[in-house]
């Protein structure tokens, strides 16, 4: 991740102090990795840049950069996968492989202004000074993959990749954003907050996924410039042609993704998503003589499988099968000993800027950066969105759907060939349906599942802090954030796509640890290419003869062994072992909570009654392993790591 900052001041300023300010603004960034680092200015704009050099085209880029005949200044953090597309619609004649992606943004401006975003695909955020109109503008790429914050105060606006960095200048303040803590809290989703545009801190804002910012005469406008629905649906002739349509847009997507100087990487799981990643992936770079390093995570030696049947803690057999059949796969099995969410919650704390929730894989994701940073890996591939985009389709969720909408006749037939492809009989299956297709139904004893007691996990929020912030009403329109609703199978899929608090969340991750690692995260499964074609297409094409997940198991034959390919009953159950490696650390643990329940700022934002109450539980008997599905368990480290994050700010 290339790191860009700025600042826009007042016309009338002090020169002088504009520099000295943009300079502090950039030695705040200092951390960073880069191949190169400049910063540029004129007149009443300021713009910084901390290179990294990932593609062969950007090695010796110049950032920020001033084209003199178009008087556009650039700075950009950005990998575009649609250069050739651009270079023919631009009408460039130029060397197509020594012009950087900078550039070509620069000139997609100059020719469509504002519009300019809609027509790049890729990671990106970028800024543009336009000397003629003395406006800046910027965007931020359809899955936020990379991050843009920005501070608007008294007609001077501030820009950077980053957020700490921001406080350097004089008349920024640290403080917290109670408005978006008190979501935080409330949520109990992996969400941080239902609003994209605001952060922890107070003051700092962000460009949302798919925006851009306009700023001009003191005045910012943002404004969202695309989304990933498609045009119109897409109706092809049979399931071989759509298995074939979704094998070239994919296949296209992986293969514009391995663009880089360095090694190319791919975290690689025993499920679908990661496995189709790697095996295109693995294909297109024997092409070219490269081969594919892939990370896995595995548990500790020492660790005592705890969970159900049909889940897999160890996914190493399915791992081992999908290396052997693809092949061109230097395959790394890593089980971190020593390490548990406990050991990781400070530098994730620096990392993010920010306090988290997805502490159970916390330990495993940073170790993979570690480990692909250790081994000279720029691009690092996942399948981190894959579930909603090349592999979605639940069958239950399908059947839930032709049950509500009354087709009782197709509800029977795919309900039962659902039954038998997952060996469960239909007279324990169908009320399971039942209750998804009719959640109020629930409370009656036909529809309850036996021995499934649903435990409410506990909310942070101090119930005085809830009510002065008014949140549950600010959320009361947001109810899939609370957990109070069942959405459609359509419905679901779409409010996914469209949830811009959703994308922002998964794409600052990756992008908060490109900016420490200077690994590019690459996710082919939300390209906007493939998920316009997974959008397009007929419901059918996913869910078929009983079948979940159908496009995807159809269009990997060959591609993926059938153990992974076929498998409908073992799921993977990454990070179940987070409890076995925090016994070690429990006394410790414990002893922390007990301190945070007697922190007056603590105390002042987060239910400690609540705390207490858990603390107790978990008290009562020693830790296991299993503790690992036990909410209090859960509820606790989650605040542990809030309370960390509090004593930042205070």
């Amino acid at each position: 991740m290339s790191v860009i900052a700025g600042i826009v001041a007042e016309a009338g300023h002090d020169a002088a102090r504009l520099e000295e300010h943009g300079i502090r603004l950039m030695e705040a960034c200092s951390h960073c990795p880069a191949d190169d680092a400049r910063h540029w200015h004129t007149g009443t704009i300021f713009m910084g840049s901390r290179t990294q050099w990932m593609t062969p085209e950007s090695v010796s880029e110049i950032l920020p950069r001033y084209h003199e005949d178009l008087r556009l200044a650039i700075a950009a953090d950005a990998i575009l996968d649609n250069r050739d597309q651009l270079f023919d619609k631009l009408q460039i004649a130029a060397d197509r492989h020594a012009m950087p992606d900078s550039e070509l943004i620069l000139l997609a401006y100059a020719r469509w202004g504002h519009e300019a975003p809609k027509h790049l695909i890729g990671d990106f955020a970028f800024m543009i000074w336009d000397a003629k109109q003395q406006t800046l503008f910027g965007a931020r790429d359809l899955a936020g993959s990379r991050t843009m914050y920005y501070c608007h105060n008294q007609g001077r606006l501030a820009f950077c990749s980053l957020q700490l960095p921001l406080f350097a200048l004089p008349y920024i303040q640290k403080q917290l954003n109670e408005q978006w803590f008190a979501e935080f809290l409330t949520i109990p989703l992996s969400i941080d907050s239902s609003d994209a545009h605001s952060t922890v801190y107070r003051g700092i804002e962000q460009i949302p996924p798919g925006h851009s910012v306009h700023f001009s005469g003191g005045k910012l406008t943002l404004a969202r410039y695309d989304t990933f629905f498609p045009a119109q649906p897409l109706k092809l002739g049979s399931d071989q042609e759509y298995e074939e349509a979704f094998r070239d847009v994919f296949r296209s997507a992986v293969a514009s993704k391995l663009r880089s100087r360095r090694q190319v990487g791919a975290t690689l799981s025993g499920g679908l998503d990661s496995g189709s990643v790697a095996s295109f992936a693995a294909r297109a770079l024997q092409a070219e003589g490269k081969r594919l390093l892939t990370f896995s995570s595995v548990p500790v030696s020492d660790y005592t499988d705890w969970t159900a049947p049909h889940l897999a803690p160890d996914e190493r057999p399915f791992i081992e099968a999908a290396v052997a059949h693809i092949g061109n796969i230097d395959s790394r099995y890593l089980d971190f000993q020593g390490r548990s969410p406990l050991t990781e919650v400070d530098e994730w704390l620096d990392i993010l800027e920010s306090p988290y929730k997805f502490f159970e894989n916390s330990f495993w994701i940073k170790g993979i950066y570690e480990q692909a940073d250790s081994l000279g890996v720029g691009v690092l591939l996942t399948g981190a969105r894959g579930n909603n985009s090349i592999s979605w389709g639940s069958m239950a969720s399908y059947c839930a759907h032709l049950l509500r909408r009354l087709q009782l006749f197709r509800f029977y037939q795919q309900a039962t060939l659902f039954s038998r492809q997952m060996r469960i009989r239909r007279s324990r299956l169908f009320p399971i349906l039942g209750r998804l297709a009719f959640p109020a139904a629930a409370r009656l004893p036909f529809f309850k599942e036996p021995n499934s007691p649903d435990a409410p996990v506990a909310a942070m929020i101090h119930p005085d802090f809830a009510a002065r912030m008014d949140v549950h009403a600010k959320l009361r329109d947001k109810k899939t954030y609370l957990q109070e609703t069942q959405l459609g199978v359509r419905e679901e899929r779409e409010h996914y796509f469209d949830d811009l608090a959703i994308f922002n969340m998964q794409g600052t991750s990756s992008a908060k640890l490109s900016a420490k690692y200077g690994i590019w995260e690459r996710d082919p499964t939300s390209d906007p290419r493939v998920v316009r074609f997974c959008l397009s297409i007929p419901i059918e094409q996913f869910v078929k003869n009983g079948t979940g997940r159908s496009l995807i198991r159809r269009s990997t034959a060959g591609y993926l062994p059938d153990r992974i390919r076929l498998n409908q009953r073992i799921r993977g159950a990454q990070g179940a072992d987070w409890m076995h490696r925090m016994l070690p650390d429990w006394p410790r643990f414990v002893d922390e909570i007990g301190e945070l329940c007697r922190d007056p700022l603590v105390s002042s934002y987060m239910n400690v009654t609540a705390i207490r109450q858990s603390l107790e539980v978990i008290r009562r008997t020693p830790p296991t392993p299993a503790m690992a599905a036990d909410t209090n368990a859960v509820f606790l480290m989650r605040c542990l790591i809030v309370s960390r994050f509090l004593k930042r700010i205070a």
